[in-house]
């Protein structure tokens, strides 16, 4: 980030250019400032430079805010995390029965104890809705050993995460605030499987709306940093890792593959299966993420909404394989298989 002051004064006076000093590095062992200078005014000259992608300043806004957003996210889960293990060191196995300690019920009862109360029997009759259903098992949780120092620092993360959560909702304001002419594009992008209005306005936040800068959607998606990495060598094609690209927005693509992964009945979903059963569900989640990269491409491009394929496309798109694959499994369960066709009513 140490050309962001620099760039902020510039870039209304100048048309400016910013390169990626990886890519314009001169040789080892002949560094000065001076040769430093020579070297970067000869690329430039033979247009050898390639330009870095920058938003223009109300994406950069939004960018700057998605991510703050981001961060108090984060720390919002830690403090979570940091509520269950006093809870833990109190003997109150709390996580066990409650799938949310952060839920109504799981507050009403912290607010108690904080407050003094070690009734277990009153803990208990705070519970709500279908957790009333598991009051033995309640019970049971609540029978710790909670010490003043506990209910010190109960009161602290309690107060940390009101305070995050309060913080989050004047950030997402202002976002939304902002966010007045890009409403269009949002929609769009809701239209997409496992994209709700901040994932879709995470996105916009990154790349923004005019995507020119990038000739094709695999020049985006290699952007973003969910292509395999190019590594050939004699004509073979070695193991390559993924470039790194934009962190944010590639781990804002795996949120939305992990959510759409718990979805059926659509096109994405199936296709996360079925890599996952085949290379795993972390490298299955890159695959899929490259497919949403170039969704929101074309989507952002071409103004278009999403258009689904179907669950069962894998099935239409090889039908002579798949039942080649199916015959198969079922002889080798020790079956004997008779394929008839099914007549086709007019």
């Amino acid at each position: 980030m140490f050309w962001r002051p620099i760039y902020n004064v510039l870039e209304d006076q100048f048309q400016l250019l910013l390169a990626n000093a990886h890519e314009i590095k001169a040789l080892p062992g002949r560094k000065t400032d001076v040769r430093d200078c020579e070297w970067i005014a000869d690329l430039l000259r033979h247009g050898l430079i390639r330009p870095s992608f920058i938003p223009a300043k109300p994406v950069r806004v939004l960018r700057d805010l998605m991510r703050y957003r981001k961060s108090l996210v984060y720390q919002h889960t830690q403090q979570i995390n940091r509520l269950h293990k006093v809870l833990e060191t109190a003997n109150i196995k709390l996580t066990s029965v409650v799938s949310d300690v952060w839920g109504k019920s799981g507050q009403s009862m912290i607010k108690a104890i904080m407050q003094g109360e070690s009734d277990v029997q009153t803990l208990t009759e705070l519970a709500r809705g279908t957790l009333r259903g598991k009051l033995p098992q309640l019970h049971e949780a609540l029978e710790g050993r909670i010490q003043p120092h506990h209910r010190v620092l109960l009161q602290q993360i309690f107060a940390h995460l009101q305070f995050l959560e309060s913080s989050m909702q004047q950030v997402l304001k202002e976002i939304e605030a902002q966010m007045d002419p890009y409403q269009e594009v949002v929609e769009i992008l809701m239209t997409h499987p496992g994209v709700q209005a901040v994932a879709a306005m995470g996105v916009i936040s990154e790349v923004g709306i005019d995507l020119s800068r990038f000739p094709s959607a695999k020049h985006f998606a290699s952007w973003v940093g969910v292509c395999p990495g190019n590594h050939t060598s004699a004509g073979k094609r070695k193991h390559g890792k993924t470039t790194k690209g934009n962190a944010y927005l590639r781990a804002l693509l795996a949120e939305i593959v992990w959510a759409i992964s718990h979805t059926k009945d659509n096109y994405l979903s199936a296709k996360s299966h079925r890599l996952a059963r085949r290379i795993g569900k972390t490298k299955a989640i890159v695959a899929v993420s490259h497919t949403v990269a170039v969704n929101f491409y074309h989507m952002i491009t071409k103004r278009i909404p999403y258009q689904e394929l179907g669950a069962n496309y894998f099935e239409t798109l090889d039908r002579e394989r798949l039942t080649k694959h199916t015959v198969k499994r079922l002889e080798a369960l020790g079956y004997e298989v008779t394929l008839t066709p099914k007549e086709v009513s007019a």
